[in-house]
């Protein structure tokens, strides 16, 4: 799996956290997030759990740094951004209430309308096809089809070329 599809991943696990205990400071907790996805990947490479262990971690790979800057801007503009994507998408959800929809789905609507609106340097179709594949790896079979729907929606009100990016 890529880079940027594994960053994408980590955003929504983030944005879900954030979604459901927002954190006083989201500096911190990005650090304690990248730190436990850190413990994690060693712990499975191991074969052992390490939960509630103190674990001194090595300097990150070069993939896992790779991964952070990628998932860390994306994160950040989804928050700075969150209430004009939530409207976006609820203008764009009929018959939805944004709060009725998983959360693991509205957490990648935001991500993937964040990057269509604020990140010409990725073609809106590589999102929606991002977006898709993410919910039906952490949702169901059924998100993907909604997550395609609401996107398709938004794709086709933008105003640049939904094939090619343009930064």
């Amino acid at each position: 799996m890529g880079i940027r599809r594994v960053a994408r991943e980590r955003v929504v696990q983030f944005l879900f956290q954030h979604d459901v205990n927002p954190p006083e400071d989201v500096a911190e907790a990005l650090g304690y997030f990248w730190d436990t996805q850190r413990t994690a990947a060693l712990a499975a490479a191991d074969g052992k759990t390490t939960w509630g262990e103190p674990v001194e971690l090595p300097p990150p790979t070069i993939d896992e740094v790779a991964t952070a800057e990628f998932a860390d801007p994306l994160i950040r503009g989804v928050l700075e951004h969150r209430d004009a994507l939530d409207a976006l998408i609820i203008s764009h959800a009929e018959n939805w209430d944004l709060h009725r929809m998983a959360v693991v789905d509205r957490n990648i609507l935001r991500l993937a309308a964040h990057e269509m609106l604020h990140r010409e340097d990725i073609p809106p179709v590589v999102s929606i096809n991002e977006a898709v594949d993410i919910a039906k790896k952490f949702s169901t079979e059924e998100s993907g089809r909604f997550v395609n729907g609401i996107l398709d929606k938004i794709c086709a009100d933008l105003e640049r070329p939904a094939r090619t990016a343009t930064a």
